[in-house]
């Protein structure tokens, strides 16, 4: 029969299958990483411990300048994203009967506050290529 019932499943013996399939996945993972630990050749030498990017060899520091402008194009990106998220959601309590006139008020003040982040955006130069 089913879980709890009288066919002989009780309802703890369907969370012993759950615990031994993780049992399962847990020595699987065990294995698999003791398996390679033993059969992967491990040799290191000078060239294949140095640091390397895409197969380039380093030259020079490896520290990187990154200008500021980037963080507030992600910045940008998150407020739009946000704002795409925020309008499906609007549309359809929007159409429902009875929201109309509240939530387009809320909308319009929700495009209020991206209108003013964009305009200090624009003035601050950030929209700006270079």
């Amino acid at each position: 029969m089913g879980i709890g019932g009288t066919g002989g499943t009780t309802y703890y013996s369907a969370y012993s299958i759950v615990g031994m399939l993780l049992l399962l996945g847990v020595a699987f993972v065990t294995v698999s990483f003791a398996a390679n630990r033993l059969l992967a050749p491990a040799r290191p030498t000078p060239e294949k411990l140095l640091t390397y990017e895409c197969g380039v060899d380093p030259v020079g520091e490896g520290w990187a300048h990154t200008h500021v402008r980037y963080y507030v194009y992600a910045f940008l990106y998150v407020i739009f994203a946000v704002d795409a998220v925020y309008l499906f959601p609007w549309a359809t309590v929007f159409a429902a009967p009875g929201f109309g006139a509240t939530t387009l008020v809320e909308m319009f003040v929700f495009i209020g506050f991206l209108a003013v982040g964009i305009l200090y955006a624009y003035k601050k130069g950030v929209l700006t290529w270079l």
